[in-house]
């Protein structure tokens, strides 16, 4: 072997296989597509799900549930996790939330619940506040504040949308 071997036959840029132009190419006739049938055809492509005519795994498992992509999204915190993160007096906002982790993630919509006790008189910043959550902040001398953005949505005694 000699040194100038290494680089015979390399080019910096290869040929494109001309197809289907005569017996002398090599990929004439049926320009390498084998004898009819439909992968020969014009424009066929193989479905990515084909299993070779069993019925396909995502059309034999069950669809279950639905997935609302222009639903808000909603971070929700609850008044027992105020109590424990905020001192009397202080002021809960979105950002305040962010700062002690208690609101993560990308969120459109803020939700006070009222799982839990709270005994400190706070101003809470919200999208949303639950009926329950907003008796407790009031019953512990402290404010709700609702913000504008998304409509709130609205429900009668029933649960349904007014």
């Amino acid at each position: 072997m000699n040194l100038n071997d290494v680089h015979r036959g390399i080019q910096k840029h290869k040929k494109r296989k001309r197809i289907g132009r005569g017996p002398g190419s090599g990929q004439g006739k049926t320009a390498g597509k084998g004898h009819k049938g439909q992968k020969a055809r014009h424009g066929w492509s193989q479905p990515s799900v084909f299993e070779g005519g069993t019925m396909a795994l995502v059309r034999r498992v069950p669809k279950r549930g639905f997935h609302n992509q222009f639903a808000p999204a909603v971070a929700t915190v609850n008044v027992r996790d105020l109590d424990e993160a905020f001192e009397s007096g202080e002021e809960v906002t979105i950002e305040a939330l962010r700062a002690k982790n208690l609101a993560k993630g990308r969120f459109d919509v803020l939700k006070v619940l009222g799982d839990g006790e709270l005994t400190k008189k706070l101003k809470v910043t919200a999208h949303r506040f639950s009926r329950s959550a907003l008796e407790k902040i009031q019953q512990a001398g402290g404010e709700a504040v609702t913000l504008p953005g998304r409509k709130p949505v609205v429900k009668n005694k029933q649960g349904k949308k007014k």
